[in-house]
């Protein structure tokens, strides 16, 4: 089953269940689904679908911060448990340890790579978690080669 097809099939389970707070979120993320197949002009893959929930996410992330800072704790909540609904149809993301290691098993490859480089580290990187099939956030692999190449 595609991942449209699930997020439709969980809609409607949402519905039937009453679950309101998932039920607006999953409509949220069919309508950005739907927004982006009419930009592209056919249909989403998996792949295109899961980067348009990855920026989901990531919007959803930022929000969190500005809330916060504004000192709106109950939108926060509300943007933190809209991540949570549309993670779940995410890849599993790498932990921190696994960002790490990646990093290094990269940076071993790549011979001795100086700071110069960071770009070049930071693209293997994300191939390499890509082709493994994990997500994983960009600021953290970037944070990551940077301490890593410092240290060198």
């Amino acid at each position: 089953m595609s991942l449209t097809d699930q997020i439709q099939k969980d809609l409607v389970e949402a519905m039937k269940a009453r679950e309101e707070a998932r039920l607006s979120t999953l409509r949220m993320v069919k309508s950005a689904l739907k927004n982006r197949e009419i930009e592209k002009m056919s249909p989403l893959d998996d792949k295109e679908a899961q980067q348009v929930l990855a920026t989901l996410i990531k919007q959803r992330k930022e929000s969190v911060e500005q809330f916060l800072k504004g000192d709106r704790k109950e939108l926060a909540d509300k943007e933190a448990a809209e991540i949570i609904v549309i993670e779940s149809y995410m890849p599993k993301a790498a932990d921190d340890e696994q960002v790490v290691a990646g990093v290094r098993a990269v940076i071993a490859e790549m011979g001795s790579p100086t700071v110069k480089d960071l770009g070049t580290v930071m693209k293997n990187v994300m191939a390499r978690f890509a082709g493994a099939g994990l997500r994983v956030d960009g600021k953290r692999v970037s944070e990551a080669v940077k301490a890593e190449l410092a240290g060198k």
